[in-house]
Formats: structure tokens, C-alpha cells, sequence
């Protein structure tokens, strides 16, 4: 191999093998922990639902819930993740476990996406998807307590547009982080796995 490649590729493998290091450390179970041995994601929040009521962490012990921070302008990432996770609750089928089942839809932009703009994007999901938003302080708090990244991007038009963390944290029913969900597998064994949590 040519030498000049040698260091380049070196360099480039390093920095690979340090991220997933990273994302390891940070988004498995026997990962990042506190003092209690659980991972060190996810937390207290009270937001907005999409029918203006306040929901908070608390509301939601008793069954595993999904997490996914989005945003409704959002070009195909987030339709796309939100009818993966709508399939799965499909799949799921209408046991009581599985219709307790809840998945949030946490806004990052919650500028444009107001109670009544996400009431209108979520009615073409699962009833069991509930849409988050909230004043940016809020909103900032929970996506830092789940360690998510979102970032305002302007579009020239003068526009904008969100990055965002794209994973989908699937949390137990004591509200504890059980790891990242794949939601791309099929229906049936993300519906299987999510409930394997109740």
C-alpha cells in the first residue's frame, strides 16, 4: 500500500472506532451510568400535548414509551420514523398491554409547532403517538436531559430548517432508559420487543 495512504487511513479508523466508543458509551443500557447503575438518559419533564394538556414523565409510569424528538416541517426523517413506529403499534395488536403502549413525538422547534400544528401532523398516525412541545426552555431541558442534539439551520430563502438527533429511545415502564429501539426492523418484532418491556 502507498505510504502516503498509510497515515490517512490510520487517522480516519481512530476517529471511527472513537465515535462508536462514544455512541456505545452514551446510548447502551451498561453504559454512561449514575450513581444508581442506570444509564444517564431521560428525566423530569412536564410539556404540552397536541390538545393543549400538560403531560410530564410521571404520567407515563407503568408502560414502556418510545421517544423521538422532531419536528413537523421536517422533510422525511421524521414521517418516516413516525409511520415505522406507527407500524410497530399496529403490530402490536390491542391487548391492554398493548394499548397501554404510548410513543412521544417531541418537538424541537417548538416556534412553529404549536399544540394545534401538531394535532393536525399527527392525525395521519397511530392515535397512540403523542405530539410535545412547549416554551424553548422547556423543550431545551428535555432535549438535553436525553442527551439529543438539535440545532437551527438557515435555508437562504430566510427560511429554516432543524438538525436533530434521529434516535428513537425506547424507555422502561419506570421511565428508565432501556437502550436505542430500532424501529427499522419489522412491525412485528419491534412491536415484540417494545412489549417485551411491560
Amino acid at each position: 500500500m502507498n505510504r502516503r495512504l498509510i497515515l490517512p487511513l490510520v487517522v480516519f479508523l481512530a476517529g471511527a472506532l472513537a465515535l462508536a466508543a462514544a455512541a456505545i458509551l452514551t446510548f447502551s443500557p451498561g453504559g454512561r451510568t449514575t450513581g444508581s447503575g442506570t444509564a444517564s438518559v431521560g428525566g423530569p419533564f412536564t410539556l404540552t400535548t397536541q390538545d393543549g394538556k400538560p403531560l410530564s414523565d410521571t404520567d407515563l409510569r407503568g408502560s414502556p414509551f418510545l421517544v423521538f424528538f422532531g419536528f413537523t416541517h421536517c422533510p422525511d426523517v421524521c414521517p418516516t420514523k413516525l409511520f415505522e413506529i406507527s407500524e410497530a403499534l399496529r403490530a402490536a395488536g390491542e391487548s391492554d398491554k398493548a394499548k397501554n403502549l404510548k410513543a412521544l413525538f417531541v418537538t424541537v422547534d417548538p416556534e412553529r409547532d404549536t399544540p394545534e400544528v401538531m394535532k393536525s401532523y399527527l392525525s395521519s398516525f397511530d392515535p397512540r403517538i403523542i405530539g410535545l412541545t412547549g416554551d424553548r426552555a422547556a423543550i431545551d431541558a428535555t432535549i438535553k436531559a436525553y442527551r439529543a442534539y438539535a440545532k437551527k439551520t438557515p435555508l437562504k430563502d430566510g427560511d429554516y430548517t432543524m438538525d436533530h438527533t434521529a434516535l428513537v429511545y425506547l424507555m422502561g415502564k419506570d421511565g428508565s432508559f432501556v437502550g436505542a429501539f430500532n424501529i427499522e426492523q419489522a412491525p412485528a418484532q419491534a412491536a415484540a420487543e417494545w412489549l417485551r418491556q411491560s
